[in-house]
């Protein structure tokens, strides 16, 4: 199945011309993060490949989202007003502050490590911008095992919209490097890491109550809602600015109006398909199933972001509709026009495990044709690889 070709010879050769070109410059990432890093990564073996490290990263946030699902699969673990819930064991908290600043941490060291042992390649951005990707449902949906539903607390549609903003945030930095072949890194990731790891930290010392307050008539919840909108609406114009400044002063690849938006076309599709779903559903899917809600769009979310990725760093033409859409777009009008009951909770079941073994498939695909291309391994170091 992993021997099925999924970049095309215009990609590979695109990606031979590739130069990584990113700024960054949020003062915690300058001033605490990287310098914190540039330490850490000392202590790393020389043979342990960067991939490795992403990977470990992405894995242990997996884990905790294994975990939140085994003692909160419907969001009631921290509802008071819901007692037939048990809350979430103490001890998790402080199993998922310790993965996230290790995943964090790893996240950080992976390049670095790249240029230490000099295996730097465009298929280790790639990786790790991939898993990023599809990593960037975690926070709002594991803040939300912290608040939980009911008293003081969120709806579940609510916290669906600071999903969708995360991910919108997620796709504008790469639609940003799609149009001025230049990666601006957002502030909002290393400061939403270390506020997750020190949130996970707090609550596993006071307890999930600690977050059960009111203050201005507004709870803990509420606030966190507004911090992320405000998140949301001071990245995206930055986005919209530097994109202007590349097309004023010509530094851009001076796209026409309609192919630099093509970027957005699947992720906007998605999320309004999505949203009509949770709308229009006789069976209310979100409010009964959230998480594998989250997850599958999430992951469809992934796959346009990765195929994106792709484009941009091989200086080719994105794709405009993803191929994902398709059965949903048929699933979406069929519970808009008929009730399906409980048989709609096994369609998304079915959908969300056929977009997850569909996107495995297309990374190891990706994956093990860059390695091809590039003649390295892509979890042991061999040599250096080509430029």
């Amino acid at each position: 199945m992993a021997k099925y070709r999924v970049l095309s010879k215009e990609v590979l050769d695109g990606f031979d011309k590739y130069k990584y070109s990113a700024v960054d410059t949020n003062p915690l990432s300058n001033y605490v993060m990287h310098p914190f890093w540039n330490n850490v990564v000392k202590i790393v073996p020389l043979w342990i490949a960067p991939n490795v490290l992403t990977l470990a990263g992405f894995l242990l946030m997996v884990l905790n989202f294994i975990t939140m699902i085994y003692y909160d699969l419907d969001f009631y673990a921290s509802s008071r007003d819901h007692p037939e819930f048990p809350p979430i064991p103490n001890w998790v908290w402080l199993m998922c502050a310790i993965n996230n600043f290790l995943s964090h941490t790893l996240d950080g060291i992976d390049g670095k490590q790249a240029r230490r042992t000099g295996t730097s390649s465009p298929l280790g951005e790639m990786f790790d911008h991939g898993l990023d990707s599809w990593a960037s449902f975690f926070i709002p949906v594991a803040m939300y095992s912290i608040y939980g539903r009911g008293e003081h607390g969120v709806e579940v549609f609510r916290v669906y919209l600071v999903l969708l903003g995360v991910n919108f945030c997620f796709i504008a930095s790469h639609w940003e490097k799609y149009n001025t072949g230049i990666l601006f890194l957002p502030w909002g990731y290393d400061i939403s890491q270390v506020a997750m790891s020190s949130v996970y930290l707090l609550t596993f010392f006071t307890g999930y109550e600690f977050w059960k307050f009111t203050l201005f008539g507004m709870s803990g919840s509420e606030y966190f809602e507004i911090i992320m909108y405000i998140g949301f609406a001071f990245s995206i114009p930055i986005t919209v600015w530097n994109i202007y400044i590349g097309y004023r002063d010509k530094t851009g690849k001076m796209l026409s109006f309609s192919e630099s938006c093509r970027p957005l076309v699947s992720t906007i599709l998605l999320f309004v398909l999505m949203i009509t779903w949770a709308k229009f559903s006789s069976y209310e899917i979100i409010q009964r199933h959230p998480r594998i809600f989250y997850c599958t769009t999430g992951t469809v979310f992934s796959n346009i972001a990765c195929r994106l990725i792709i484009a941009q760093m091989s200086n080719t033409r994105c794709e405009l509709v993803n191929w994902l859409l398709v059965p949903l777009f048929s699933i979406v009008m069929t519970v808009c026009f008929l009730s399906l009951g409980v048989l709609e909770f096994y369609i998304l079941t079915a959908y969300c495990i056929f977009v997850t073994v569909s996107h495995i498939h297309f990374g190891v695909c990706v994956v093990n044709e860059m390695c091809e291309h590039f003649e390295i391994k892509p979890f042991t170091i061999t040599k250096k690889a080509k430029n």
